[in-house]
């Protein structure tokens, strides 16, 4: 009779360390992302200079856009945002648009002006970002309610068409 390998014997254990570790990772997801529903007390530094917090937009409908004159998802989506925002802004839509603190303040400053962006733009020290869970993707875009709730957060270019539907429902909610 041979010995089992080691291996053999080991085998079951690692089944249960994967299953062990992936429930962690389930679980620390949930908390990080499920839970966190509410908008983050944060704070964006316009263009201008002036300060414009989510305390400050709290009862209006919102979209907080992360993005970058480098990204070209960014550049691709952008004049649909200004066309989303356009729509909707009569209704009550407001609409931050928070470049990352790696974009270049110029870059941010001469695309804002040549594009006529029609909304805030800020520039991020890296806090507002991390506020929002540590947002390090561009474009990540946040639809937020009235009440603060985070309704919908898009990683990469939104599907417009549902956007839309989105925040026809968020404008008309009393």
């Amino acid at each position: 009779m041979s010995p089992t390998p080691v291996s053999r014997r080991a085998s079951p254990l690692r089944y249960i360390a994967a299953v062990v570790v992936a429930g962690a990772i389930a679980v620390a997801g949930y908390f990080a992302f499920g839970s966190q529903q509410h908008v983050p007390d944060a704070s964006f530094t316009l263009l201008s200079g002036q300060k414009v917090t989510t305390s400050d937009l709290k009862g209006k409908v919102y979209l907080v856009n992360f993005w970058a004159t480098n990204c070209d998802t960014c550049m691709k989506e952008m004049p649909q945002m200004v066309n989303t925002y356009n729509r909707f802004k009569g209704q009550g839509l407001e609409f931050v648009a928070v470049a990352m603190n790696y974009d270049a303040p110029m870059y941010v400053t001469n695309y804002t002006q040549t594009r006529q962006l029609p909304f805030k733009v800020a520039m991020d020290d890296g806090s507002a970002a991390k506020q929002f869970g540590n947002v390090q993707l561009t474009p990540t875009t946040f639809v937020v309610d009235r009440n603060g709730k985070i309704l919908k957060r898009y990683v990469g270019e939104p599907q417009f068409a549902e956007l839309d539907e989105l925040l026809k429902k968020a404008l008309n909610a009393a």
